[in-house]
This record gives C-alpha cells, sequence and structure tokens, in this order.
C-alpha cells in the first residue's frame, strides 16, 4: 500500500481566487470612494458598498479552501467524495473513452455555496490527464457528463484497479484547475484541482464497487466515503 504523506498547510482562502479577491477589492473600493466623494446624498454608496459587501462575501466563501485530513490510515480501498456538494447520479453507464465496459457512475453537484475545492478520491498514481472542450449546459444534466468542457484524470490504485474522476464545467463554470501531473503519485488529502463558481464532479468505478452513498446525500470532500472497491 502506498504511504500517504500528511502536509500541514494553513490555507484559508484558495490561491485560485487570489486574483479575483484583489481586483474585485480595489473595484468596490474605488466605486465607494467616487460615490462618497462626489454624490451629495449618500443613499447610492451605502446601497452600492451594502449589496457589493454581500456579492463579495459570497465570493470569499466560494474561495474558501478548508484543511482536511481523512481520519483513517487504512485507505487502501476507500474512494472519497473529490467534491463538497449533492449526490445526484449514482447507476451504470457505458464509458467508451477509456476502459470500454460497464461502470458505476457516482456524480456529485456542487452548488455557488460549496467549496469548489476537489480531492484525489484514492491513493495511487496519475495514469492519464486529459481536457476536453465542449459545451456548457447546466452541470446536473445527464449530458453534462460527456458533452460539457471536462479534464479527466484517470488514478490507477495500488492493486492495481484503474479509476476515472472527471471534473465538469457548468453553465456558470467556464474554468477547470487540474493539478494532477501524468506519472506522479497521489494521495487522499491532496488537491486535484479546481472548478470555478458551480460545476460537478464524475467518479467512474468498477462493477462491484460497493457504493456508499445514497442520490441527495450531502458530501464532504475528502471526507465522506462514497464506495469501497473489491
Amino acid at each position: 500500500m502506498i504511504k500517504r504523506i500528511k502536509k500541514l498547510k494553513k490555507i484559508r482562502l484558495h490561491r485560485e481566487g487570489t486574483d479575483t479577491l484583489v481586483y474585485g477589492f480595489i473595484f468596490i473600493a474605488a466605486i465607494a470612494l467616487l460615490l462618497w466623494r462626489f454624490c451629495d446624498n449618500k443613499a447610492p454608496f451605502w446601497c452600492f458598498t451594502v449589496i457589493f459587501a454581500v456579492v463579495y462575501g459570497i465570493v470569499i466563501n466560494f474561495f474558501r479552501c478548508p484543511i482536511r485530513f481523512f481520519p483513517s490510515e487504512d485507505t487502501e480501498k476507500i474512494v472519497v467524495a473529490p467534491a463538497d456538494g449533492r449526490i445526484v447520479v449514482i447507476e451504470e453507464v457505458d464509458e467508451d473513452i477509456y476502459f470500454h465496459e460497464r461502470r458505476i457512475m457516482v456524480s456529485i453537484f456542487m452548488s455557488l455555496f460549496n467549496v469548489h475545492a476537489n480531492w484525489f478520491p484514492v491513493d495511487g498514481r496519475v495514469k492519464l490527464v486529459a481536457h476536453h472542450n465542449g459545451n456548457f449546459h447546466k452541470a446536473w444534466l445527464p449530458k453534462a457528463s460527456e458533452e460539457n468542457e471536462h479534464a479527466d484524470v484517470v488514478i490507477t490504485t495500488p492493486d492495481g484497479v484503474d479509476i476515472l474522476c472527471r471534473q465538469i464545467a457548468g453553465a456558470v463554470a467556464r474554468r477547470i484547475v487540474t493539478y494532477a501531473k501524468e506519472g506522479e503519485d497521489c494521495y487522499i488529502d491532496e488537491h486535484l484541482g479546481f472548478i470555478k463558481f458551480g460545476s460537478r464532479v464524475d467518479v467512474y468505478l468498477p462493477l462491484g464497487t460497493e457504493i456508499c452513498v445514497k442520490m441527495g446525500q450531502a458530501t464532504t470532500g475528502d471526507l465522506t466515503v462514497i464506495a469501497k472497491l473489491k
């Protein structure tokens, strides 16, 4: 079994949000200053400040990056949720791109208010990383898995089982970031990537895998066990 290495990283906000938060703050502060300086009636200033302070707070919430560690050292057969969100699909599908066989697909939809950092669902080695351009349908639709822009990461577990983790863009999400590199070891507790503003992550598992979640169940990335491999 691959030994996991835990590194405590004191990250409060995800680095993918740095530019958005800095430029957003400068924009809000500049407009607010102009309204305060040149408007005798202060009502526009207060309306603008309150509204955009709420919006800025939502954006800060979106880019939060909690420090998490899976509570057990025994992760050999465990598949954890790669994202915060809610289970929207559990079904058998034909996976014809990589495996050319039936697989169990478990899909997690992330709303605007979820953490959007993604974690590796299993320990192993990254076998393949591929980005596919596509459409931007609503992420919870069945066709989104194949037709939307997405990034695929195939991971081989220590037992030689290949798992596909697919990051999918949604109607609002237009940027997928993938940190996984082909040939590198990967571990539960490490970030696989990040998707900006509402999206979905699919995990393709072998038939016979024990599914540990149900439709509509809320998931916590890197903590919720979604399946156990044979």
